[in-house]
């Protein structure tokens, strides 16, 4: 039988699953559910060193000599003070041990808790990886606590070996043993671009599968050599390769997720028709609509992340394995040893294009989808292109962009600053290239000062979208009164043009369809020029929900169940309606 405490059960999966059987174990009351759990399972050795510093020691020599990583338990408070001295040999010496400490909730530290000391991160730079679980109360704190546990257990023997410190939170003692059977924790796996045998085994793995979602995030460059893998690997497998623009990869072969799979646009009873087998992703950021998609129906596929540094990111939330190494190098491996020519047909590489095309932009009438659409389309080719965010990224993404264009973003941490300047060093790097930069008020005025800068050049083009505020509030619905308006949206009256004449850019404008018309010409020409173009927020942000309200198939059942959500959510909140929603799923 085995502890209640899900924290531990996820530890003793795991552990399980690598092959860890050694355990060293001190008596102490807050890791009794441990210990009696893995007393009572035969697959553990288990050994009784009641002092904690010599525990440490004792399992410092039993992993030398074994050859295999040992674990080291112990309650909370002094006792876990006492492996500091075997934890630091460990360490020096490269001896890998997986250093479990119970401990009190987070909440009781320093509020005179007994036995209560801070135990996170206490072994500080004298081990290889230090987690701090979290208590699991639902599927999203299992989720964490599963990412982190292998995230410490992948660095026992990471470019090199060395202890992992694992501190494990409760709220109370825990004496209840009432689980017969252990539930299987995901594992996550990292597998070396050099170790050919596992590439191969990847591969291999590869050849059953009939669906291969390709998810490339952001990157500045695209290099020959990525390329010809990205090809390799379309040649050889029924792969679909998803890319916004600022993935900056070709695109021949590539559909853009923006619109066709945006959770705001796509059932996802629709999206199931085109769930991968495995998903295979590199690079950075997205924009939220494939990756929430995936996250709704995590567990349902295998994610394969490729890391330069083989970091756990699980994005998807339902991460298998991490392929350490270039991508290039990752992808190319990953297309040996592909299935017969009949079997590579792209049937769902042109069911996702397919539908991707079905997903049409109607006219617009004068608003921010408009005035970026026709910049957009009127961009030359071999350019630089920097969207500031949210909005900038969404709609360009619905529209073409030259196939040479080298599109930047700041969503390494999405936020509203630096656009500007981020912008003019890109456009200043390469002053024979033209250089647009399409911008919101709030991100320009929050950056305005980079306009000061000497060294901008003629090459350098901003299209600023003022319709008064925060227009991303309204997209997401958070505005709800004229209070709101103040202090959410930040709604203002503030114009570019006394600052953008002061600093010597060529200054444009335009508040409706005829001006913009007029205006636009002018705005290609050699700058620096900036293009102020005036619209409403409100407008703008109805603007995208119509559009995806006229491209989105739907049948009346489909459109019904749209419509029951919206009116449960706003009826008794967006929390309850998602914990109502996991309920119905199974707790998911």
């Amino acid at each position: 039988m085995y502890t209640e405490l899900k924290s531990y059960q996820i530890i003793i999966s795991l552990l399980k699953q690598r092959g860890i059987k050694k355990c060293v174990l001190s008596a102490g009351s807050r890791n009794v559910p441990f210990v009696h759990s893995v007393e009572e399972d035969p697959f553990f050795e288990c050994y009784s060193v009641v002092d904690e510093r010599s525990a440490g020691y004792f399992a410092l020599g039993l992993a030398q000599e074994s050859g295999e990583p040992v674990v080291v338990s112990c309650t909370s408070s002094t006792a876990t003070c006492n492996y500091w001295p075997p934890v630091a040999e460990a360490f020096y010496q490269g001896v890998p041990l997986v250093v479990l400490t119970s401990d009190r909730a987070p909440s009781l530290v320093g509020q005179l808790e007994d036995q209560c000391i801070d135990q996170a991160g206490m072994f500080d730079r004298h081990v290889r990886k230090s987690v701090n679980l979290p208590i699991v109360q639902d599927a999203d704190d299992r989720w964490h606590c599963e990412r982190l546990v292998n995230e410490a257990l992948l660095e026992l023997d990471h470019r090199g070996t060395g202890p992992v410190h694992i501190n494990v939170p409760m709220k109370s003692y825990n004496n209840s043993f009432n689980v017969r059977e252990l539930p299987k924790a995901r594992l996550i796996n990292r597998v070396m671009v050099s170790d050919r045998n596992g590439m191969a085994e990847l591969a291999a793995r590869l050849d059953g599968a009939r669906r291969i979602l390709v998810v490339c995030g952001q990157q500045a460059k695209c290099d020959t050599v990525l390329a010809q893998a990205l090809d390799a690997l379309w040649e050889s497998r029924n792969v679909a390769i998803a890319a916004e623009y600022m993935a900056n990869v070709p695109r021949g072969h590539a559909f853009n997720p923006t619109l066709c799979m945006e959770y705001r646009y796509i059932t996802e009873k629709k999206f199931r028709e085109f769930l991968p087998d495995v998903v295979v992703s590199f690079g950075g950021n997205m924009t939220a609509g494939l990756k929430e998609m995936l996250r709704r129906c995590a567990g349902e596929y295998e994610h394969w992340s490729i890391e330069e540094d083989g970091r756990v990111c699980d994005a998807y939330k339902s991460l298998t394995t991490v392929i350490e190494g270039s991508p290039a190098a990752a992808l190319a491996a990953l297309a040996q040893s592909g299935p017969s020519a009949d079997a590579r047909d792209h049937e769902y590489a042109q069911a996702l294009s397919d539908y991707e095309r079905s997903a049409v932009v109607p006219p617009q009438p004068y608003n921010n989808v408009l005035a970026i659409q026709k910049v957009v389309e009127q961009i030359p080719a071999n350019s630089l292109v920097h969207l500031a965010i949210n909005d900038a990224i969404r709609i360009t993404n619905f529209f073409n962009l030259p196939e040479d264009a080298t599109v930047y973003a700041n969503v390494g941490t999405h936020g509203i600053d630096g656009p500007l300047s981020s912008f003019f060093g890109q456009a200043i790097a390469s002053p024979s290239r033209q250089a647009f930069l399409i911008v919101g008020d709030l991100a320009f005025f929050y950056d305005m000062n980079a306009m000061r800068l000497r060294h901008i050049g003629e090459n350098a083009h901003i299209l600023l979208i003022n319709n008064h505020g925060g227009e991303e509030f309204y997209y997401n619905k958070m505005y709800r009164n004229e209070a709101s308006d103040l202090h959410t949206t930040a709604r203002h009256s503030t114009k570019a043009e006394g600052w953008v004449r002061e600093v010597g850019f060529r200054y444009l404008s335009a508040d409706d369809e005829a001006s913009f018309a007029e205006a636009l010409p002018a705005f290609f020409k050699p700058g620096p020029v900036l293009f102020e173009v005036f619209t409403e927020m409100s407008t703008d942000a109805q603007a995208l929900y119509d559009i995806y309200d006229a491209t989105r198939p739907r049948d009346a059942k489909s459109e019904a169940i749209r419509q029951g959500k919206d009116f449960i959510k706003a009826t008794i909140g967006q929390e309850k309606a998602q914990k109502f929603a996991n309920l119905l799923k199974g707790g998911k």
